[in-house]
């Protein structure tokens, strides 16, 4: 098939390379001059693991290229997908003008049918207002073009999107139509041997689906902290209760690691935007609204807790390891890392800071903190070392060597990388989330 894909970005990226990759001819389309001009030299504009080969690879084989020209690409497609940006706003709602405005270019622009099919994340109701402004378009050209809009919300994780695009779990597609229904059964025919389900529904159940499903993982990671936090109180252990949890098959024990709370550009946007859809439908999502609250109270009880264990902050040295809002990835959008900071530099401390990929977004957007060139120079003469983000290197550290560059062996964990017993045989203080803080000695600097 001949696809093109309207966008470039995260989405947009990980489909073209993907689907090229399945023996199909993509141009990605992007007005980004400078971000093209990359691609087409096989580099990404952000880290995800395994995609700049990707790229490469598809590249090298004729089957991907990228333009800024929609005109000449859109009408030799025989599939184009809509993968802009959908920034959330400040009330909860979602910023629909880059779709908006992809669908306008596109009523614009075809001279023939075609099926268009939406992979941005947007609320309910967005397929039948991309088809109406493309009818309105084609109406002013006094064109009598027939056309098909289709929802295929994708389910990609940042840090594994390559594996979610070629061995996703599920496929959702919402259409009405069954000639469109066997495109999109051969579009995806290479997963079929993987025993992918297709799930066929309307637009309006495929767009809600994606709201759900992340709404739903959203929950599970708040339920889980507000359960630490309990155990912090009555002397439980989280870690202990998640694993019991999960051995019930009902629950399973994905997102079910307490810490610092969730962040990135899918749960906070589609948790806030599910609830403003609801309430633009006449309905309170209740449970929804609280998950979105208990993660917001997260990251302040974790710097309660560096209150507790360094009192005075002002003019205290804190190392931070991990800014992305996960591993693998260099997505700073809402990370909690920034939430912590920000209490730190209100607190008036100094700080140093540390992630193994997310280094350079966070010089566009960190100001006031020392970035330093490992883990090691980030403990260098702290009174604590906080772990916010749980990559893989931060796991296996020297600490022996991190106690010795540090004036103070105070750990606080936001992610329970580590054991609380063995940490106090080496020497610290540490401290995690719904875990017994194990000390050699009470906190007595939080009055200094």
């Amino acid at each position: 098939m001949k696809i093109c894909v309207i966008g470039s970005g995260y989405v947009g990226l990980v489909t073209s390379a993907c689907f090229s990759d399945f023996g199909n001819e993509v141009i990605g389309v992007d007005l980004d001059w400078e971000k093209v001009s990359q691609l087409n030299k096989g580099k990404a504009p952000f880290y995800e693991p395994g995609l700049d080969e990707f790229i490469k690879s598809n590249l090298k084989d004729g089957r991907l290229s990228f333009t800024t020209d929609l005109k000449k690409v859109a009408n030799t497609s025989d599939l184009i997908f809509i993968c802009v940006g959908t920034p959330p706003q400040r009330d909860g709602s979602i910023d629909l003008s880059y779709v908006e405005q992809a669908a306008l270019d596109l009523g614009q622009t075809i001279d023939d049918y075609k099926i268009i099919v939406t992979k941005s994340t947007v609320p309910v109701g967005t397929s039948k207002k991309i088809a109406a402004i493309i009818a309105e378009a084609l109406k002013k050209r006094k064109k009598k073009i027939k056309f098909d809009v289709v929802s295929n919300p994708e389910f990609l994780r940042e840090g594994s999107a390559v594996l979610d695009a070629t061995h996703p779990n599920r496929i959702i597609v919402g259409t009405e139509s069954e000639k469109v229904r066997q495109v999109m059964r051969e579009l995806y025919r290479p997963l079929y041997l993987l025993g992918t389900p297709m799930v066929f529904t309307n637009c309006q159940t495929a767009e809600l689906a994606k709201y759900a499903a992340n709404a739903f993982l959203a929950t599970k990671i708040s339920f889980i902290n507000e359960i630490a936090n309990i155990c912090e109180i009555v002397g439980a252990e989280v870690k202990d209760i998640a694993k019991a949890m999960s051995y019930d098959r009902r629950i399973g024990g994905k997102f079910l690691h307490s810490g610092i709370g969730y962040g990135g550009s899918c749960f906070p946007k589609d948790t806030r935007g599910l609830v403003y859809q609801s309430g633009q439908a006449g309905y309170e999502m209740k449970i929804v609204a609280a998950a979105i609250k208990v993660n917001e109270e997260q990251a302040k009880h974790f710097c309660r807790k560096i209150a507790l264990y360094l009192g005075r902050l002002k003019n205290k040295t804190v190392g931070v390891l991990g800014l992305s809002f996960k591993p693998n990835t260099d997505d700073m959008r809402e990370a909690p890392a920034l939430k912590v900071i920000d209490y730190l530099q209100q607190e008036k401390a100094w700080i140093r800071v540390f992630d193994p990929v997310a280094m350079p977004v966070a010089r566009k957007i960190i100001s006031g903190v020392a970035f330093c060139q490992d883990a090691y120079q980030a403990a260098k003469g702290g009174e604590a070392l906080l772990i916010i983000t749980e990559w893989n290197e931060f796991r296996n550290l020297d600490l022996t060597r991190i106690k010795k560059l540090m004036k103070k062996p105070i750990i606080i964990d936001g992610r329970n990388i580590y054991n609380p017993r063995e940490m106090k045989k080496l020497g610290f203080i540490y401290a995690g989330v719904g875990i017994q803080s194990i000390n050699n000695k009470a906190q007595s600097t939080n009055n200094e």
